[in-house]
């Protein structure tokens, strides 16, 4: 006998308005489709873009649309075709890779504030630093940390029985989600969570904070003209990092303090925290990198004579 289907969720209340909301959903799919395939693209063409930054940002961008593309098909598939159901092991999977994905994003974070900090620190040994071989190591790394320290937690929710409803609380599934439908003991899954969110993400914002402190006592002591130009290429980064972080430490705040708070605005964040960042993340470098600009000016220029 084959275990019983979890069930997705869409907006509970909201469900004549679900063909308006999945338009804008797809809209943002989209978006974060064509946003994220374009860096990656122009990292890939363009020769002047060939440094450490650029490849992690290629690194950024890969594991965005890796997100995008691990939660948006179950979301268009319950908004438009009410097609709830997802089997145990498609869930635990798709948790697996939604949650691999977040500590890579955090760790890729980490490794731009890295990379910007060699690069003003040691402007003159930044290439013989971050060589391409030291990069890849580094993404390398960056990516077995994400994939490999959820792989405990994965296997102890896939051996739960589930004997309470299998209705899930949002149209992906998520850990702490399904942990709730467990009937059996799941203290390691409440403590390893814990102690894998303090090792990683609380891990990597202070490092983060860290290196731009190191980087602001740094460029004091240089020329205001060059002080400026040397912020101004950190400017992405840290927009970046904003944007996830208030994202992350906002759902989260929802999620342990917000029991009074309506379920809609639950959800809406979760969205938002998954959504928003892989959205802003390459308007924000098209916006501030004028070599990203170039390229992007060159591709459609190039498209345009050849057409």
């Amino acid at each position: 006998m084959s275990a019983a289907p979890f069930l997705l969720t869409g907006f509970p209340g909201l469900e004549t308005f679900h063909p308006c909301i999945s338009t804008s959903f797809f809209v943002i799919y989209v978006s974060i489709l064509l946003g994220n395939s374009t860096l990656l693209f122009l990292i890939r063409e363009d020769r002047t873009l060939h440094e450490p930054m650029y490849y992690f940002l290629a690194i950024l961008a890969a594991t965005d649309l890796g997100m995008t593309l691990t939660t948006m098909p179950t979301v268009l598939g319950v908004l438009w075709l009410d097609h709830r159901k997802i089997s145990q092991s498609s869930c635990f999977f798709q948790s697996y890779l939604i949650h691999s994905f977040s500590i890579v994003e955090s760790g890729v974070l980490l490794i731009m504030a890295y990379d910007r900090f060699i690069a003003i620190r040691n402007p003159l040994r930044y290439t013989s630093i971050l060589t391409n071989m030291k990069v890849i190591k580094i993404g390398l790394g960056v990516l077995m940390r994400g994939f490999l320290l959820i792989i405990p937690i994965i296997i102890t929710l896939s051996g739960f029985p589930y004997c309470r409803s299998h209705i899930l609380s949002h149209a992906f599934c998520l850990h702490q989600d399904v942990i709730k439908l467990a009937c059996a003991d799941i203290t390691f899954n409440r403590l390893y969570p814990i102690a894998l969110v303090s090792l990683t993400g609380f891990l990597d914002s202070v490092l983060i904070l860290v290196s731009y402190i190191l980087i602001l006592k740094t460029v004091m002591g240089i020329a205001s003209e060059e002080r400026a130009k040397a912020l101004n290429t950190c400017v992405s980064h840290i927009c970046c990092v904003l944007v996830s972080y208030v994202t992350v430490i906002g759902f989260s705040m929802i999620h342990q303090f917000g029991k009074q708070v309506p379920h809609i605005v639950h959800l809406i964040m979760s969205y938002v925290c998954f959504l928003f960042p892989p959205l802003m993340n390459p308007i924000i470098y098209s916006i501030k990198t004028k070599q990203i600009q170039n390229g992007i000016l060159h591709l459609f220029t190039t498209r345009r004579v050849g057409i």
